[in-house]
């Protein structure tokens, strides 16, 4: 889609509005939306809730480990196209339009359109969910901390809104809603293709960590029904003897009598293979036992502890080079190697679902599930020549080398269609395109509505890189 401009457009007046197209109004959100307050006389109304990625949404559709009320008598009433905020997450995208009639919580704010200016209330969901609104909801809402931020209604009704004539309003929805439909399925269609490509990589990593490389090898059944054969010369063994296994007790804070020292997070190990000293690590302190007991070594395995889920649980990380001041931090726990037990085969081990999943059945708890000590040492792992260990681990390095990279290529495609997604929605919303003459095909094979999106990211990528040059010059 080749991008078009308004024919004329004027100074908004504010900074972060800019230049707008010359019919489009500005006005206070207290002439756009009236703030309503009716409640539930049985509780029995759709419970609604709002989300981050997708605003207004059904409770019981929502993936959340809230607490149920005794009763949702009181609870505020909203219907089809009502503005709900949550007024604690407002700086956090918590907002949206519904489409539901139903009910919410008495913390969230219920805004009603005024049908002379709204006509579309989808132009305002996009709108009012931009970067750039969600920067004006951070700045007026007050608190100490910003997980404790709260926008008032009025402050979020002083907002200036940015209002287009109301068939502009209907051709800017429709036009996002088709774009946002594509981009979407093509998304989608690439996190789909990432979730095959680590299976064939789990696979790899199984087959040879529990069967070894020699497809002749005599094989022998070792007791362990999980594990199911493993190579006669092999063995099996509890962790406490070939790993020193201790969890850490690193929290994130800062303290003034204590030694700076860059902390290895959960995120850090549960989002990255490898652990390696150019990772972008939080700085925190430690006491110098904590330091002299926890700082990562070359070789060190880490792994998470405890999580939301048991499924989670013992999700490993190698330390795979020399680290500079590096400690391990809370919520995990660190295996060192003993002599007989090669680091990157303990890792390759551990990411075995054959072997993990004795974690996940030991793990216990209620809203949160942890692994304890005793559980962690005596879990069992087969245990190859240490020799055999290190071509195992080669064999495997090679194998999903390709995988690895090819991963890696598509989630920064997936990375840079979101940032076009962006976008696209604040040029269109924000009249930096004109969308008003925007033809939709009557027909579209799948693969030509990918081509299409493919065309206009590499226009995009031009365009950033031509930005880039100038700026630089």
């Amino acid at each position: 889609m080749a991008k078009k401009n308004y024919p004329a457009y004027r100074d908004s007046g504010i900074d972060w509005l800019a230049h707008i197209p010359e019919l489009w109004q500005i006005k206070r959100a207290k002439w756009v939306f009236r703030e309503v307050d009716f409640r539930s006389e049985t509780g029995n109304e759709e419970l609604l809730s709002v989300s981050e990625h997708f605003g207004v949404i059904k409770r019981k559709n929502a993936n959340v480990n809230m607490f149920k009320a005794a009763s949702y008598i009181g609870y505020k009433l909203c219907n089809p196209g009502d503005l709900v905020i949550n007024s604690l997450w407002a700086w956090s995208r918590g907002l949206g339009f519904s489409k539901y009639h139903g009910i919410v919580s008495t913390a969230y704010g219920v805004y009603r359109p005024n049908q002379n200016e709204v006509g579309d209330y989808q132009y305002f969901h996009y709108l009012l969910r931009t970067k750039m609104y969600v920067g004006q909801y951070a700045i007026r809402s007050k608190g100490i901390w910003i997980s404790r931020l709260q926008l008032s209604d009025k402050n979020f009704l002083d907002i200036p809104i940015l209002i287009p004539p109301k068939q502009e309003q209907t051709a800017i929805a429709r036009f996002l809603d088709y774009k946002l439909a594509k981009i979407n399925r093509f998304i989608h269609k690439k996190k789909q293709l990432i979730k095959l490509l680590n299976e064939q990589k789990t696979a790899i990593t199984n087959q040879a960590v529990t069967k070894g490389l020699n497809p002749d090898v005599k094989m022998k059944d070792n007791g362990i029904e999980w594990l199911g054969e493993i190579p006669e010369h092999w063995e099996v063994r509890k962790l406490k003897y070939v790993a020193n296994c201790f969890p850490s007790n690193i929290d994130k804070h800062s303290n003034e009598d204590e030694k700076q020292v860059r902390l290895c997070n959960y995120t850090d190990v549960y989002k990255n293979d490898y652990i390696t000293d150019s990772m972008d690590l939080m700085l925190a302190t430690a006491t110098d036992e904590q330091i002299a007991k926890f700082t990562l070594l070359q070789g060190d395995v880490i792994i998470t502890k405890d999580s939301e889920t048991a499924n989670d649980i013992a999700v490993p990380a190698y330390v795979k080079e020399p680290l500079t001041d590096v400690v391990c931090g809370y919520h995990l726990s660190v295996l060192r190697p003993y002599e007989t037990l090669y680091g990157e085969f303990l890792f390759r081990a551990l990411q075995c679902k054959e072997i993990n999943i004795q974690f996940e059945v030991r793990s216990n708890g209620v809203t949160r599930v942890g692994l304890g000590v005793y559980d962690l040492k005596n879990a069992k792992i087969p245990v190859p020549p240490i020799n055999e260990q290190t071509k195992i681990v080669e064999f495997i390095s090679k194998e999903t080398s390709t995988i690895y990279s090819t991963i890696s290529k598509i989630e920064k495609e997936i990375a840079l269609v979101e940032e076009y997604k962006t976008a696209l929605i604040t040029e269109a919303v924000t009249g930096k395109i004109d969308v008003r003459a925007y033809e939709f095909p009557e027909t579209e094979t799948e693969d030509e509505g990918y081509e299409e999106l493919e065309e206009e990211l590499a226009l995009a990528a031009e365009e950033s890189e031509d930005y880039q040059t100038e700026e630089m010059q």
